[in-house]
């Protein structure tokens, strides 16, 4: 394994720095830094997830993520060179992704990637931009086997479902699920999820049924009637909101009085939007922490809120970190980074940031953990904690 290098930046300066600038949003586009100042070369940093098709808010929460960072470091006088952003937008699908993919790695100036965003993209760009030399840091895909095939530029930045899977089976237990019935999507990262789910289930001695909901499904109807039947007390849907709102809704509809869970692709904001009154009550799991928790949170949801006048969503402070960790990589460069050197101090840096520590064992996998629990009470997605700290 390769030695580690130290990646690291002052968060709570830069970021008190970029809530008293002037704030106004990039046009989202290819090319635009957000941001001037600093000096010397120019790098392009990339981003692939859905900016649009059913899940697009999941994706556009990472992508101003990672033009925050790059507009605060442009802005901050601290760096000898600076950055661009490029996007390839793939709408989460593995059909879309190949192509998403290709368009980044033919701008020559990208030197990192931010992304895929979700597992079953990832799966399928990830051995492309390997071939390309470069880097692929995920903020957000928790497919177990990414890591376990070999990309040679592909690396993790949250924990993994098989942590996820086992946080969902340990609450389960401690609230009293006797049964309980794990739903898909037929997507690599909810049956990968659901997978995890249902094993740990019934390793904890909780009756399983497993069920799937393709993601193209109009009518709810039936999958609801199917829970209701089975009389489970515990649903797990390891999907996106997308298709877990009609599914909450339609599970109230018919009287279903059990728990609801939805794994991180549920976390966000348009899971009650969509689903109203029926969100009220679910729990939510999520390999990404209660920005509230510390001060660093506090001032990055500041200035967030400041550039794009909504909270963080789901995996925006992943993505800044991420982002943070390639520009810190490329500054200590200087203007000879390139795709292979990047990669190198990325892969062997280790980087403090908002939402984490971001480290990397010798497979690309990140190397913390940490699972938390959030319930939506009063239209609010609110943290309960960390899953050790619930469970005892």
């Amino acid at each position: 394994m390769l030695n580690k290098r130290i990646v690291k930046i002052a968060l709570p300066v830069a970021i008190g720095a970029l809530a008293l600038s002037a704030c106004g949003s990039d046009d989202g586009g290819s090319g635009g830094s957000g941001g001037g100042g600093g000096g010397g070369s120019a790098f392009t940093i990339a981003y692939q997830g859905p900016l649009s098709g059913p899940n697009a808010q999941l994706g556009i929460n990472m992508e101003n993520g990672v033009k925050l960072a790059i507009k605060e470091a442009n802005e901050s006088g601290d760096y000898d060179v600076t950055f661009e952003y490029a996007s390839g937008d793939d709408r989460g699908e593995p059909g879309q992704a190949t192509s998403a993919a290709q368009r980044i790695i033919d701008n020559e100036d990208v030197v990192a990637v931010v992304g895929p965003a979700f597992s079953g993209a990832a799966n399928v760009a990830a051995p492309v931009y390997g071939e390309a030399g470069i880097t692929a840091l995920s903020p957000s895909a928790t497919a177990p086997d990414l890591t376990e095939q070999g990309f040679p530029t592909f690396l993790r930045g949250v924990p993994n479902d098989g942590e996820q899977g086992a946080a969902i089976a340990s609450f389960f237990a401690e609230q009293g699920v006797e049964s309980a019935v794990v739903i898909d999507d037929l997507g690599d990262y909810a049956v990968g999820l659901g997978n995890v789910v249902e094993e740990a289930l019934g390793e904890a001695g909780i009756e399983v049924q497993r069920e799937s909901l393709p993601a193209d499904t109009v009518d709810h109807s039936s999958i609801a009637r199917t829970v209701i039947q089975s009389g489970a007390d515990g649903v797990a849907y390891t999907g996106y909101y997308a298709q877990a709102a009609p599914l909450a809704v339609k599970l109230s509809e018919q009287g279903y009085e059990g728990i609801g869970l939805g794994g991180d692709g549920v976390r966000d904001p348009e899971f009650v939007n969509l689903a109203s009154g029926a969100a009220e009550g679910w729990f939510l799991s999520c390999p990404c922490r209660d920005l509230n928790e510390d001060e660093v949170g506090q001032k990055f949801s500041e200035a967030y809120e400041a550039e794009y006048s909504t909270a963080p969503g789901t995996y925006s402070p992943e993505a800044y970190d991420a982002t943070m960790m390639i520009i810190n990589a490329v500054n200590e460069l200087g203007d000879s980074a390139d795709r292979q050197s990047v990669y190198e101090a990325v892969a062997q840096g280790e980087h403090d940031g908002v939402a984490k520590t971001l480290t990397f064992d010798e497979t690309g996998e990140y190397a913390g953990s940490g699972v938390y629990i959030y319930e939506v009470a009063d239209g609010e997605i609110t943290s309960l904690g960390n899953i050790e700290e619930l469970v005892g």
